[in-house]
């Protein structure tokens, strides 16, 4: 079972349950975060309350989509307290589109390793650890709030200083934290990690700027363990056609990091344990139009895919013109 959430024809919050592409309106509840804050209070879990709350009339979840009506799969009444996180180099063959960035500005190919090859083969390394031990931690970067959370089908705004607006296709683990501050599984969803690669790489201690952007995910979320190999298409299309396309593997069979070890790493520390909060870390990827010499413009859509996760991820990318700024003493 998978869930959605959408505005109905009447413009009221509702919550839908998709079981082999036939989509069924979730009774009583109006947001999957007040679903899983009930759940919490059960021993059966998310899966069960559904089942007692009942599921009530079909609905169109192409139309949904194509009307912008469909929401993120999971979201916050506060979203300040909706945390975008991600990890780096965590899958096989990552390392080779970043290696090839950072090489070319530091010449470190001639005398070592660069940074990055070294974390990826920590990760090959000891990102899988054996039952009880703890792995290596990863690269770990944040990517906002909820307020950088842009809905399926709704544009994904690129800052005006932005040098780059590229798409990511990666698969997002999504968490709630419990009474007793401890981070309760709710599934998984396709996201897109929109990122600024030509600021990477100028330097790779611009990643943190790089990866402060909005980004989407969804618009389903996959109740359930996350599938140990999952392959999907990303492509990009422009005026009606296909201008980039290629395949993306995840799932552990193609990480060098176990999914545990990277939760273990991010939920760690004390800040991402209050509870209430949400979670949505991403796991990485391998795969990257960038990498292909692919520069976005304006209007082009991004759509990622993968069949266990049910409706394709599509959103268009749009430019921002300048924002005004004006920092001013309060003394």
């Amino acid at each position: 079972m998978n869930l959605i959430q959408f505005f109905d024809t009447r413009g009221e919050r509702a919550v839908g349950a998709v079981d082999n592409d036939v989509t069924r309106v979730v009774n009583g509840a109006s947001s999957v975060y007040e679903l899983a804050m009930s759940a919490l209070t059960r021993a059966d879990g998310l899966g069960a309350l559904i089942a007692e709350m009942g599921l009530g009339d079909t609905v169109d979840r192409d139309a949904i989509l194509a009307d912008g009506r469909m929401l993120a799969p999971v979201d916050h009444p506060d979203p300040a307290h909706l945390y975008v996180t991600g990890t780096g180099l965590t899958h096989l063959g990552s390392a080779a589109t970043r290696d090839a960035m950072h090489t070319a500005n530091s010449g470190q190919a001639e005398t070592g390793l660069t940074d990055t090859m070294k974390m990826f083969r920590m990760g090959l390394e000891g990102g899988k650890p054996a039952a009880g031990q703890k792995g290596v931690q990863p690269e770990w970067f944040y990517k906002g709030n909820g307020y950088s959370v842009i809905n399926p089908g709704h544009p994904i705004p690129s800052p005006s200083f932005a040098l780059d607006a590229g798409e990511e296709p990666e698969i997002a683990g999504i968490y709630l934290i419990d009474h007793e501050g401890q981070p309760r599984r709710l599934g998984f969803a396709l996201a897109n990690e929109f990122s600024d690669h030509v600021t990477e790489r100028v330097n790779y201690l611009y990643l943190a700027h790089s990866k402060l952007r909005a980004c989407a995910f969804g618009p389903e979320l996959r109740i359930g363990d996350l599938p140990a190999h999952i392959e999907g298409k990303s492509r990009i299309w422009r005026d009606g056609k296909v201008l980039w396309e290629k395949a993306f593997l995840s799932g552990e069979d193609n990480m060098s990091h176990t999914i545990a070890n990277l939760e273990y790493h991010h939920f760690k520390y004390d800040l991402f344990r209050r509870p209430g909060d949400v979670h949505v870390h991403m796991f990485g990827t391998a795969t990257l139009s960038f990498a292909d010499g692919i520069k976005t413009e304006a209007n082009d859509i991004f759509e990622i895919e993968a069949a266990q996760f049910g409706a394709a991820l599509r959103n268009p990318v749009s430019n921002e013109s300048e924002q005004p700024l004006s920092i001013g003493n309060l003394y």
